[in-house]
Protein backbone atom coordinates (compact mmCIF):
# COMPACT_ATOMS: atom_id res chain seq x y z
CA UNK A 1 0.00 0.00 0.00
CA UNK A 2 1.51 3.32 -1.08
CA UNK A 3 1.44 6.61 0.74
CA UNK A 4 -1.55 8.87 0.18
CA UNK A 5 -1.06 12.53 -0.57
CA UNK A 6 -2.48 14.75 2.20
CA UNK A 7 -4.84 16.50 -0.22
CA UNK A 8 -6.59 13.35 -1.43
CA UNK A 9 -8.73 12.68 1.64
CA UNK A 10 -9.75 16.34 1.78
CA UNK A 11 -10.82 16.40 -1.86
CA UNK A 12 -12.70 13.11 -1.56
CA UNK A 13 -14.38 13.88 1.76
CA UNK A 14 -17.57 15.51 0.40
CA UNK A 15 -18.17 12.58 -1.94
CA UNK A 16 -17.45 10.09 0.84
CA UNK A 17 -19.83 11.71 3.31
CA UNK A 18 -22.48 12.10 0.63
CA UNK A 19 -22.02 8.45 -0.27
CA UNK A 20 -22.92 7.45 3.29
CA UNK A 21 -26.35 9.03 2.79
CA UNK A 22 -26.94 7.76 -0.74
CA UNK A 23 -30.58 6.75 -1.13
CA UNK A 24 -31.62 8.68 1.99
CA UNK A 25 -34.24 10.83 0.23
CA UNK A 26 -36.49 7.97 -0.82
CA UNK A 27 -35.95 6.33 2.57
CA UNK A 28 -37.03 9.45 4.49
CA UNK A 29 -40.11 9.93 2.34
CA UNK A 30 -41.10 6.28 2.59
CA UNK A 31 -40.51 6.09 6.35
CA UNK A 32 -42.52 9.21 7.13
CA UNK A 33 -45.54 8.11 5.13
CA UNK A 34 -45.16 4.48 6.22
CA UNK A 35 -45.02 5.29 9.95
CA UNK A 36 -48.13 7.46 9.94
CA UNK A 37 -49.98 4.90 7.82
CA UNK A 38 -48.85 1.96 9.98
CA UNK A 39 -49.89 3.42 13.32
CA UNK A 40 -53.11 4.84 11.91
CA UNK A 41 -54.26 1.56 10.36
CA UNK A 42 -53.18 -0.43 13.41
CA UNK A 43 -55.09 1.82 15.82
CA UNK A 44 -58.27 1.81 13.73
CA UNK A 45 -58.19 -1.93 13.07
CA UNK A 46 -57.48 -2.70 16.71
CA UNK A 47 -60.35 -0.48 17.82
CA UNK A 48 -62.72 -2.16 15.34
CA UNK A 49 -61.77 -5.66 16.45
CA UNK A 50 -62.01 -4.81 20.11
CA UNK A 51 -65.49 -3.35 19.80
CA UNK A 52 -66.99 -3.29 23.25
CA UNK A 53 -64.77 -6.10 24.48
CA UNK A 54 -63.39 -5.39 27.93
CA UNK A 55 -60.08 -7.11 28.44
CA UNK A 56 -57.83 -7.08 31.49
CA UNK A 57 -54.75 -7.08 29.28
CA UNK A 58 -53.47 -7.21 25.71
CA UNK A 59 -55.48 -9.62 23.57
CA UNK A 60 -53.37 -11.46 20.99
CA UNK A 61 -56.50 -12.22 18.95
CA UNK A 62 -56.85 -8.46 18.44
CA UNK A 63 -53.21 -7.32 18.35
CA UNK A 64 -51.78 -9.88 15.92
CA UNK A 65 -54.37 -9.53 13.09
CA UNK A 66 -54.41 -5.72 13.50
CA UNK A 67 -50.63 -5.52 13.27
CA UNK A 68 -50.33 -8.06 10.45
CA UNK A 69 -53.01 -6.25 8.42
CA UNK A 70 -51.41 -2.82 8.88
CA UNK A 71 -47.99 -4.27 7.99
CA UNK A 72 -49.38 -5.89 4.85
CA UNK A 73 -50.90 -2.58 3.71
CA UNK A 74 -47.75 -0.52 4.20
CA UNK A 75 -45.64 -3.10 2.35
CA UNK A 76 -47.09 -1.73 -0.90
CA UNK A 77 -45.66 1.69 0.02
CA UNK A 78 -42.35 0.41 1.33
CA UNK A 79 -41.47 -1.91 -1.54
CA UNK A 80 -40.93 0.78 -4.23
CA UNK A 81 -39.21 3.23 -1.88
CA UNK A 82 -36.86 0.57 -0.54
CA UNK A 83 -36.06 -0.69 -4.02
CA UNK A 84 -35.02 2.82 -5.02
CA UNK A 85 -33.05 3.27 -1.79
CA UNK A 86 -31.17 -0.02 -2.18
CA UNK A 87 -30.30 0.58 -5.83
CA UNK A 88 -29.15 4.12 -5.09
CA UNK A 89 -26.95 2.86 -2.26
CA UNK A 90 -25.08 0.24 -4.25
CA UNK A 91 -24.59 2.06 -7.55
CA UNK A 92 -20.94 2.63 -8.32
CA UNK A 93 -19.91 -0.74 -6.92
CA UNK A 94 -18.45 -3.50 -9.07
CA UNK A 95 -21.38 -5.84 -8.61
CA UNK A 96 -25.15 -6.01 -8.63
CA UNK A 97 -25.99 -2.90 -10.68
CA UNK A 98 -25.68 -3.31 -14.46
CA UNK A 99 -23.13 -1.19 -16.28
CA UNK A 100 -24.60 2.13 -17.39
CA UNK A 101 -27.39 2.07 -14.81
CA UNK A 102 -26.22 5.06 -12.79
CA UNK A 103 -28.94 7.23 -11.28
CA UNK A 104 -28.97 10.97 -10.79
CA UNK A 105 -31.59 10.73 -8.06
CA UNK A 106 -34.52 8.71 -6.65
CA UNK A 107 -36.95 9.77 -9.39
CA UNK A 108 -34.45 8.90 -12.10
CA UNK A 109 -33.88 5.50 -10.47
CA UNK A 110 -37.63 4.80 -10.34
CA UNK A 111 -38.18 5.88 -13.96
CA UNK A 112 -35.26 3.82 -15.27
CA UNK A 113 -36.50 0.80 -13.33
CA UNK A 114 -39.99 1.14 -14.82
CA UNK A 115 -38.54 1.72 -18.29
CA UNK A 116 -36.39 -1.40 -18.02
CA UNK A 117 -38.62 -3.79 -16.05
CA UNK A 118 -42.09 -2.35 -16.52
CA UNK A 119 -44.44 -1.11 -13.80
CA UNK A 120 -44.18 -4.42 -11.96
CA UNK A 121 -40.42 -3.91 -11.76
CA UNK A 122 -40.80 -1.17 -9.17
CA UNK A 123 -42.49 -3.75 -6.93
CA UNK A 124 -39.71 -6.29 -7.25
CA UNK A 125 -39.23 -7.91 -3.85
CA UNK A 126 -42.87 -7.31 -3.01
CA UNK A 127 -43.48 -10.78 -1.59
CA UNK A 128 -40.50 -10.53 0.76
CA UNK A 129 -41.56 -7.04 1.86
CA UNK A 130 -45.13 -8.22 2.43
CA UNK A 131 -43.98 -11.11 4.61
CA UNK A 132 -41.45 -9.00 6.49
CA UNK A 133 -43.94 -6.29 7.36
CA UNK A 134 -46.92 -8.50 8.21
CA UNK A 135 -44.94 -10.96 10.35
CA UNK A 136 -42.56 -8.36 11.76
CA UNK A 137 -45.28 -5.96 12.87
CA UNK A 138 -47.29 -8.77 14.45
CA UNK A 139 -44.19 -9.50 16.54
CA UNK A 140 -43.46 -5.80 17.16
CA UNK A 141 -46.89 -4.81 18.43
CA UNK A 142 -47.28 -8.02 20.46
CA UNK A 143 -44.04 -7.29 22.33
CA UNK A 144 -44.80 -3.57 22.61
CA UNK A 145 -48.33 -4.00 23.96
CA UNK A 146 -47.39 -6.71 26.46
CA UNK A 147 -44.27 -4.95 27.76
CA UNK A 148 -46.19 -1.67 28.03
CA UNK A 149 -49.06 -3.32 29.92
CA UNK A 150 -46.70 -5.12 32.29
CA UNK A 151 -44.73 -1.95 33.05
CA UNK A 152 -47.92 0.03 33.63
CA UNK A 153 -49.09 -2.51 36.21
CA UNK A 154 -45.75 -2.46 38.04
CA UNK A 155 -45.58 1.34 38.11
CA UNK A 156 -49.15 1.62 39.39
CA UNK A 157 -48.43 -0.92 42.12
CA UNK A 158 -45.37 1.05 43.20
CA UNK A 159 -46.60 4.64 43.06
CA UNK A 160 -50.24 4.70 42.01
CA UNK A 161 -50.72 7.27 39.26
CA UNK A 162 -47.67 8.19 37.20
CA UNK A 163 -46.88 10.53 34.34
CA UNK A 164 -44.12 12.56 32.76
CA UNK A 165 -40.72 10.88 32.61
CA UNK A 166 -42.08 7.55 33.82
CA UNK A 167 -44.54 7.46 30.93
CA UNK A 168 -41.80 8.35 28.46
CA UNK A 169 -39.63 5.62 29.95
CA UNK A 170 -42.35 3.05 29.38
CA UNK A 171 -42.58 4.13 25.74
CA UNK A 172 -38.80 3.95 25.26
CA UNK A 173 -38.44 0.46 26.73
CA UNK A 174 -41.58 -1.08 25.17
CA UNK A 175 -40.93 0.49 21.76
CA UNK A 176 -37.23 -0.35 21.79
CA UNK A 177 -37.81 -3.98 22.74
CA UNK A 178 -40.52 -4.22 20.09
CA UNK A 179 -38.06 -3.01 17.47
CA UNK A 180 -35.43 -5.53 18.56
CA UNK A 181 -38.03 -8.31 18.39
CA UNK A 182 -39.15 -7.15 14.92
CA UNK A 183 -35.70 -7.40 13.36
CA UNK A 184 -34.71 -10.53 15.24
CA UNK A 185 -37.72 -12.23 13.69
CA UNK A 186 -37.54 -10.98 10.10
CA UNK A 187 -33.93 -10.01 9.31
CA UNK A 188 -33.51 -13.01 6.95
CA UNK A 189 -36.56 -11.85 4.97
CA UNK A 190 -35.09 -8.35 4.75
CA UNK A 191 -31.83 -9.80 3.45
CA UNK A 192 -33.70 -11.80 0.81
CA UNK A 193 -35.66 -8.69 -0.19
CA UNK A 194 -32.50 -6.66 -0.69
CA UNK A 195 -30.86 -9.40 -2.77
CA UNK A 196 -33.96 -9.70 -4.96
CA UNK A 197 -34.24 -5.94 -5.47
CA UNK A 198 -30.59 -5.34 -6.35
CA UNK A 199 -29.73 -8.37 -8.48
CA UNK A 200 -29.47 -7.30 -12.16
CA UNK A 201 -30.42 -10.75 -13.50
CA UNK A 202 -34.07 -10.53 -14.68
CA UNK A 203 -34.38 -14.29 -14.15
CA UNK A 204 -33.17 -14.13 -10.55
CA UNK A 205 -35.69 -15.78 -8.22
CA UNK A 206 -38.18 -13.47 -6.54
CA UNK A 207 -39.15 -16.13 -4.04
CA UNK A 208 -37.54 -15.07 -0.71
CA UNK A 209 -37.47 -18.65 0.58
CA UNK A 210 -35.50 -19.86 -2.43
CA UNK A 211 -33.04 -17.00 -1.96
CA UNK A 212 -32.66 -17.80 1.75
CA UNK A 213 -32.20 -21.47 0.93
CA UNK A 214 -29.23 -20.51 -1.25
CA UNK A 215 -27.80 -18.22 1.45
CA UNK A 216 -28.22 -20.93 4.08
CA UNK A 217 -26.50 -23.46 1.82
CA UNK A 218 -23.52 -21.15 1.35
CA UNK A 219 -23.18 -19.54 4.79
CA UNK A 220 -25.50 -21.35 7.18
CA UNK A 221 -27.85 -19.71 9.68
CA UNK A 222 -25.21 -17.13 10.52
CA UNK A 223 -25.28 -15.93 6.93
CA UNK A 224 -29.06 -15.41 7.09
CA UNK A 225 -28.56 -13.12 10.10
CA UNK A 226 -25.57 -11.16 8.78
CA UNK A 227 -25.68 -7.60 10.11
CA UNK A 228 -27.93 -8.45 13.07
CA UNK A 229 -25.77 -6.52 15.58
CA UNK A 230 -25.85 -3.11 13.81
CA UNK A 231 -29.52 -3.62 12.92
CA UNK A 232 -30.53 -4.19 16.54
CA UNK A 233 -28.32 -1.30 17.69
CA UNK A 234 -30.29 0.94 15.34
CA UNK A 235 -33.68 -0.68 16.01
CA UNK A 236 -33.90 0.07 19.73
CA UNK A 237 -33.49 3.88 19.63
CA UNK A 238 -35.36 4.27 16.34
CA UNK A 239 -38.44 2.37 17.47
CA UNK A 240 -38.31 3.85 20.96
CA UNK A 241 -38.44 7.32 19.41
CA UNK A 242 -41.29 6.29 17.09
CA UNK A 243 -43.41 4.93 19.96
CA UNK A 244 -42.81 7.92 22.24
CA UNK A 245 -43.76 10.25 19.38
CA UNK A 246 -46.88 8.20 18.57
CA UNK A 247 -48.06 8.11 22.17
CA UNK A 248 -47.40 11.82 22.57
CA UNK A 249 -49.36 12.57 19.39
CA UNK A 250 -52.31 10.50 20.63
CA UNK A 251 -52.22 12.34 23.94
CA UNK A 252 -52.22 15.72 22.20
CA UNK A 253 -55.14 14.64 19.97
CA UNK A 254 -57.06 13.27 22.94
CA UNK A 255 -57.05 9.69 21.66
CA UNK A 256 -57.21 7.15 24.45
CA UNK A 257 -54.70 4.31 24.21
CA UNK A 258 -56.06 1.25 25.99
Amino acid sequence: MGLVEPTEPILDLPLTVRGLYRGATSSFIGMGFESSLLFGIYSQTKQSLQGKLQSSGPDSLVIIPSAAYSGAIISFVLCPTELVKCRMQIQGTDSLIPKGSTYTGPVDCALKTIRTDGVTGIFRGGMATFLRESVGNAVFFSVYENVRHSMHLKLKDCSGEYKGLAEIGVGIISGGLGGVAFWSAVLPLDMAKTMIQTNPDPNYSRNPFQVLKLVYKQAGLRGCYAGLGPTIARAFPANAAAIVTWEFAMKILGIRHE
